[in-house]
């Protein structure tokens, strides 16, 4: 009997817990708006052995992280960029260790925008591209391909071989326009990205390399980045002037997924 009298009291604890832990489970669920989604626990693995910050090897390299801030064709900061830093197999980062020692005397230097890419962050593009609501830097990266169609175009897919560690988005800056000046072409300023005729990330074909509409300083520049990285064992992607993969890649069939850190 003694139960039962204390069963109400027992019952309406019991709620109030639940309701404790449906208000605690919201503010979890709930992001600051801007900030990248939810990382699965598997992103947070450290960065396992084979790995570099290309900073320890290549410390005069421009790093301009595209994907850990709002300056990219999502519009926030991606999934598992935890730092702005640039992640590299060792055998890539070496390489374009190689590609900078070479680049520095010609009076310019690289800039990357992307290196190692985990699957989380592959994952994030997914679901950002199946929300054909969200268009807000359409103007800005892909103004001539229909959002719906990224996928099929090639834009967007469920992996990348970002996530492989041996490939790299870069660009070169020029440091002495009078030394630079011998070797690539177009408006040269020191600080100047080197011009090649697209922005980084543009959706579109004017970002294929050999594009023959684009002005012969712009398909020169292309042309002269692309022979610069080839010496260096790096292979193009031929829709994208920016894009570089080692060859042959030390990961070829292992799609990485520690976060960027």
């Amino acid at each position: 009997m003694r139960a039962n009298h204390r069963a109400p009291g027992a019952l309406q604890r019991t709620r109030a817990l639940w309701i404790v832990c449906i208000a605690v489970i919201a503010l979890v669920a709930c992001a600051v708006p801007g900030s990248p989604p939810s990382v699965p626990a598997a992103a947070n693995r450290a960065m396992p052995a084979g790995f570099v910050h290309l900073a320890a090897l290549a410390p005069d390299v421009i790093q301009d992280m595209r994907y850990h801030g709002p300056d990219n064709f999502v519009g926030r900061p991606v999934a598992a960029y935890e730092t702005a830093t640039c992640i590299l197999s060792e055998p890539a980062a070496r390489a374009l260790q190689a590609a900078q020692a070479e680049l520095r005397p010609q009076g310019m230097t690289l800039k990357v925008f992307d290196c190692y890419r985990p699957q989380a962050a592959v994952d994030d593009f997914v679901r950002w591209g199946r929300d054909l609501s969200d268009q807000k830097t359409k103007s800005v990266f892909y103004p001539d391909v229909p959002k719906e169609e990224l996928f099929q175009r090639g834009y967007i897919a469920e992996k990348s071989g970002h996530s492989r560690g041996s490939t790299v988005d870069l660009t070169a800056v020029v440091l002495n326009a009078q030394r630079a000046s011998q070797i690539v072409r177009g408006p040269l300023a020191d600080g100047m990205d080197v011009d090649m005729g697209t922005p980084f990330d543009w959706f579109g074909t004017q970002s294929h390399t050999d594009n023959p509409t684009l002005s012969p300083d712009i398909q020169h520049n292309r042309h002269w980045l692309r022979a610069l990285l080839q010496r260096h064992g790096f292979r193009n992607l031929p829709e994208e002037w920016w894009h570089y993969t080692l060859q042959p890649e030390p990961y070829p069939e292992r799609y990485f997924n520690f976060s960027v850190r």
